[in-house]
């Protein structure tokens, strides 16, 4: 297995050793289709169908880190795509529920997950807009995909003190304008922290309630 420290940058950098050994424990080969699983461990970001990524190994940790997962922790994830995420969130968290909005998608994650033995994982069929609200509230909330804004659905499913982790803004062409953005809700609401550019697939569905 590779040791995922080695060719991380100086800053930003994952450090935590729980989140190392979840990468290093989870077979990121397993997610992807068999003709690009040579490029497993790359870090950079692989085309998993569906016109959709599987995210690079680093951001997966950088982002992971950032959500300050305890073993209790309830996760939701928006953008379920291979599942490898999902099943790193789940080496660290009690309960994760994903939402994904392609059902190809969400049904080849199923049976990977399920392959590998990821029993505290559920996936929904669905609209990432909306979260899930049946098992709200939740410690910590990620997000795969960049919404122009955080949806206000999200924010309503999360914990007082809970954290948020979300690539936000519009997809620009060959540079992106968006930012990997860590939140934190308390009762004066959201405080945001800018921590660095980032390229993700743009959030689709249907924003059927206002946004903030």
């Amino acid at each position: 297995m590779v040791d995922f420290v080695a060719d991380y940058p100086a800053e930003p950098r994952v450090s935590d050793p729980r989140v190392l050994a979840a990468m290093r424990k989870v077979p990121r080969e397993e997610f992807l289709p068999p003709a690009v699983r040579h490029l497993a461990y790359a870090d950079a970001p692989v085309d998993i169908g569906e016109a959709q990524t599987i995210s690079q190994p680093f951001m997966v940790g950088y982002m992971t880190q950032a959500l300050e997962l305890k073993p209790a922790d309830r996760v939701l994830e928006i953008g379920t795509g291979s599942g490898y995420q999902a099943a790193i969130l789940a080496e660290l968290a009690g309960e994760v529920y994903t939402v994904e909005i392609l059902q190809a998608l969400a049904l080849r994650a199923e049976a990977t997950l399920g392959r590998l033995g990821c029993r505290n994982v559920s996936i929904k069929v669905g609209d990432g807009f909306q979260g899930w609200a049946e098992h709200a509230p939740y410690d910590a909330v990620i997000l795969t995909c960049a919404p122009e804004r955080i949806p206000q659905a999200l924010v309503d499913q999360l914990r007082q003190g809970g954290r948020l982790v979300i690539p936000l803004g519009p997809e620009s062409g060959p540079l992106s304008g968006q930012e990997l953005i860590v939140a934190r809700k308390s009762g004066a609401g959201m405080s945001e922290e800018t921590r660095m550019p980032v390229r993700f697939v743009p959030m689709t569905g249907v924003v059927r309630r206002p946004e903030r």
